[in-house]
């Protein structure tokens, strides 16, 4: 069923969340101090049976320098250390996943593009494997990662992550093989938050692939949407009562839809609009305040799986299109 019936109210929603009056700097800051660590990408070639793809196994220095693993894939007999002119997706991955294994997730390698599929630090053992770490938190958490440092933005785990994130995007750079001027950045769930705060955050984003995309107009999810990850923060306000307001102000800092505004690279959005997990409002709250040229597809019998195989035919349309007005 839809979980929010007036679909006009839905489609013409511009959320709830409010930014910060020094969220330019509280970024520029962060991301300042991560690319004060050499980024020390690394890349060593994975031995496997497949024939059409070649993958590397990546390291790179993330948020504070430590290590975040990632995967390179490229069609098979790529040099990546000679100039060439391969499109990139930079991908993210959903809550609770990790990068996976090597042979997972071919799609975009196969059908001609360097993929490069980041490790999320400190989940990757719910529906997917992960290999990266992340540094201890302080203070009381509800199970999960939406709580970790939420009493402090410099603390919160998502300072992290969307470091880790913008840094991504320095190793696909770095790559010889890659047209720099061709690179997207897409995911689906968390990854789709992701993929739209790294357009937020960077101004060399070609395009943007945002797949019913979560971390989007906190006071509203929080409060409106029935299943976690949200009540991760839902279960934590039910504890530490009174503690609503400064909960909000640091989330805020992480909000999508505060960061979406100063994006610029032409973006596909995706909706399903019997989510229960990503509300459909909360989609549009970032669509709508997106800053660059965007179009977005509404996948009205669908739950948060999305439209998947037919998201994905969508995407590389959607890329080729971009890519050849460049």
């Amino acid at each position: 069923m839809l979980v929010e019936p007036d679909i006009e109210w839905v489609r013409g929603y511009q959320g709830v969340a409010t930014a910060p009056e020094d969220l330019e700097s509280f970024w520029t800051r962060t991301l300042d101090q991560a690319a004060a660590h050499p980024l020390n990408a690394r890349f060593v070639r994975v031995a496997e049976r497949l024939r059409l793809v070649d993958v590397y196994d990546v390291t790179f220095a993330g948020f504070d320098g430590q290590e975040v693993r990632a995967w390179l894939r490229v069609p098979a007999g790529t040099d990546l250390d000679a100039a060439g002119d391969l499109a990139a997706v930079v991908t993210y991955v959903g809550y609770g996943g990790g990068r996976g294994e090597p042979e997972d997730d071919l799609f975009w390698a196969s059908s001609g593009f360097a993929h490069l599929h980041m490790d999320t630090r400190g989940q990757g053992s719910a529906w997917s494997r992960g290999d990266t770490g992340d540094i201890a938190t302080q203070g009381p958490t509800v199970p999960g990662h939406m709580t970790r440092g939420i009493d402090d933005p410099d603390n919160y785990y998502y300072r992290r992550l969307i470091t880790d994130a913008v840094r991504a995007v320095d190793v696909a750079l770095g790559v010889a093989a890659i047209d720099s001027s061709r690179i997207a950045v897409q995911g689906h769930s968390q990854g789709g938050g992701l993929a739209l705060a790294v357009s937020g955050l960077r101004s060399d984003v070609a395009a943007v692939i945002a797949q019913e995309p979560f971390l989007s107009d906190f006071p509203r999810s929080v409060r409106a949407a029935t299943q976690k990850p949200y009540r991760e923060i839902g279960e934590y306000l039910a504890i530490h009562r009174g503690d609503a307001a400064e909960v909000f102000e640091v989330l805020s800092y992480f909000d999508v839809s505060n960061l979406v505004g100063r994006a610029s690279a032409p973006a596909l959005v995706t909706v399903s609009l019997m989510d229960p997990i990503c509300l459909p409002s909360t989609v549009y709250a970032a669509y709508n305040r997106y800053a660059g040229q965007k179009r977005i597809i509404e996948w009205e019998f669908n739950s948060h799986e999305g439209g998947q195989t037919l998201t994905s035919r969508a995407a590389i349309g959607f890329l080729d299109e971009v890519f050849a007005a460049e």
